[in-house]
């Protein structure tokens, strides 16, 4: 997911989870029964893949080897912890170690067809920025992640090059998924209104609950975004938010606000697999909270945050 700090990247994660293991639950609560695997109709909308072959799939240059943890995630490992959940579809969430080289996602992608859809990540400041986002786009590509890094966030959201790229998304029929802290989202906010055409979805709820228990002024902002119709917030990355431990029920509030805001449709359930399967964490109890644990959802809202929010989103052209 990325530090606490918005100025912080991605390549903070190696950190982050450290400190966050001090506070984890050193053993999840008993596993629920799994899913019908045969059904596998759920669709898991944030998950991040790589290989150790950094030969054929050479790092960015600003990361090295020890960044990678775990040292692998390949669709093998991940299809051994989602499949017994009935999860047969994934998102999959271009990883940072690749920074702008989208191939690893793109190969996977062939390699599954019907699998997996996918989040690129693209230098809205290079030339030809549509050109890249239409190869992208045939390639099965739904979203772009974007994400402020070390810049300043206005500086960020307000550069040419990033509003090239919400104008490009909107024509491709791709969805801008920003990675931000709460503070970023007054700023988001004024995106939308600029380009009210580009789909937004936001991940993992903002990060609202990372640095402890849920701010309700914060979740006041996330929520003022629902009346924006292209705006959607994915419901994931429990592990590290809130009390950070299973059953993850204290998000649940929080949930319920949001299915209230945004309706069910507007909202997707995410792993962020392979932090959600890391320090005494499990794959189960994150499905298993939307799917088992929130007495107030009702069957359809469940498949809306289970399937048919990340389907409409990420599976049709």
């Amino acid at each position: 997911m990325g530090g606490m700090n918005p100025s912080v990247s991605a390549h903070s994660r190696r950190r982050f989870l450290q400190v966050v293991s001090g506070g984890a639950l050193a053993g999840s609560l008993a596993r629920l029964p799994a899913a019908d695997p045969a059904a596998g109709k759920w669709i898991d909308a944030h998950v991040h893949v790589w290989t150790p072959d950094t030969k054929k799939y050479p790092l960015a240059p600003d990361y090295t080897v020890a960044d990678m943890l775990p040292p692998s995630f390949t669709p093998g490992e991940l299809f051994a912890h989602c499949r017994p959940q009935g999860v047969s579809r994934i998102v999959l969430i271009q990883m940072s170690f690749y920074q702008y080289d989208n191939r690893f996602m793109l190969d996977m992608m062939k390699e599954h067809p019907g699998v997996f859809s996918g989040v690129g990540i693209v230098n809205e400041n290079a030339p030809n920025l549509s050109g890249r986002l239409k190869v992208l786009a045939e390639g099965g590509v739904r979203g772009l992640r974007i994400t402020p890094g070390k810049t300043p966030i206005a500086e960020w959201l307000g550069s040419a090059g990033m509003k090239a790229l919400w104008l490009a998304a909107a024509d491709h029929g791709m969805a801008v998924c920003p990675l931000i802290n709460p503070e970023a989202l007054p700023l988001i906010r004024a995106k939308c209104e600029s380009f009210p055409k580009t789909k937004v979805v936001i991940d993992h709820f903002a990060r609202i609950g990372m640095a402890g228990p849920v701010e309700p002024a914060q979740l006041d902002l996330l929520c003022g975004l629902a009346e924006f119709p292209t705006v959607h917030v994915k419901t994931s990355a429990f592990y590290a938010l809130g009390a950070k431990k299973a059953p993850y029920t204290d998000l649940g509030p929080m949930i319920r606000r949001l299915v209230g805001a945004y309706g069910a449709e507007r909202l997707m359930w995410a792993s962020d697999c392979p932090y959600q399967v890391q320090e005494g964490h499990n794959y189960a109890d994150s499905i298993a909270l939307v799917r088992d644990r929130l007495d107030f959802l009702t069957e359809d809202q469940k498949e809306w945050m289970l399937r048919k929010t990340a389907e409409k989103v990420f599976f049709q052209a």
